[in-house]
């Protein structure tokens, strides 16, 4: 969903998939695993009737853009067969994860929430606040109550409709304020991360960005005047610092995208006869490392 930018989302999300890969023909030999990089929006490209697992990736640009144009009407659908064949045979079903421009996409297809502008854009190292099941979600019970992310994006999923969304099946997972926080620890209202629908979740943050891939973008002068604008000189040290815990950025590099993959893994290895994966580890080193 990059519209033919280029950007590191698109070198980060190849290192999970090359990884996941390893570890999958580590545990089966004779099991293939084919990578399809597909672009809907400028080449109007979907992913195939066959595919098994699907990562939509962020973009630039507003959300609505192109809803009703050809791509946008053929992804919607694509949304949609997700879901509807989720609900008639999940062993075979495709499984989708949806990261910042997909998941602001889907949330106005659904139209569970709404869709709105930021009066300023948010960016940077940010908490993620875990709801009660966002805590016993699979792909996200290695964080507990918090996680920490890249945000990079100036719209936010707000005005939940609770309602629709039980109704379909979904969930909110992770919150830009925790439900026990006072006012005085209030950073937003926006909703980070769904379970849309069994077999179809999303994150708002960029669980894909590692350390290289976040200080090219942190390295260029427009963005270090845009940084130090909107946090001074302290916070941006202190947010650079933090890169370097490995309880923050590169634990969600490390678990999140290569958890999700597993788990949705391991339900197909139940139908097809495949030997089950392990959980991904926690590593400084694949996170810190560019390819």
């Amino acid at each position: 969903m990059n519209n033919g930018v280029a950007n590191q989302a698109t070198r980060c999300f190849r290192r999970v998939v090359d990884s996941f890969g390893e570890r999958v023909k580590e545990r089966n030999p004779t099991v293939e695993t084919v990578f399809s990089h597909v672009q809907p929006r400028n080449l109007g490209e979907l992913p195939a009737d066959d595919v098994d697992l699907v990562l939509s990736s962020g973009g630039p640009g507003s959300p609505f853009d192109g809803m009703d144009d050809p791509w946008g009407l053929g992804y919607r659908k694509f949304l949609d067969r997700v879901i509807e064949r989720n609900l008639v045979d999940p062993g075979t079903a495709p499984k989708a994860l949806l990261v910042c421009h997909s998941f602001q996409f889907a949330v106005i297809h659904f139209a569970f929430a709404k869709m709105a502008a930021r009066a300023t854009k948010k960016f940077g190292l940010m908490p993620a606040y875990m709801t009660q099941q966002g805590e016993a979600a699979d792909f996200l019970s290695p964080f507990g109550y918090r996680l920490f992310c890249w945000e990079h994006r100036n719209w936010e999923a707000i005005d939940l409709d609770a309602a629709k969304l039980e109704g379909m099946g979904g969930a909110v997972l992770a919150r830009e304020t925790h439900h026990t926080h006072t006012r005085e620890k209030y950073k937003g209202d926006a909703y980070l991360a769904f379970r849309f629908a069994k077999g179809l979740d999303g994150t708002q943050f960029h669980p894909e960005a590692d350390k290289p891939g976040v200080m090219a973008w942190v390295d260029k002068p427009e963005s270090q005047a845009a940084l130090r604008a909107a946090y001074g000189d302290m916070l941006l040290e202190r947010m650079i610092k933090s890169l370097s815990n490995p309880d923050r950025l590169a634990k969600t590099f490390s678990l999140l995208i290569p958890g999700w993959l597993t788990y949705r893994f391991n339900e197909i290895a139940d139908q097809r006869g495949y030997k089950r994966l392990d959980s991904p580890r926690e590593g400084m080193q694949s996170f810190d490392v560019a390819v």
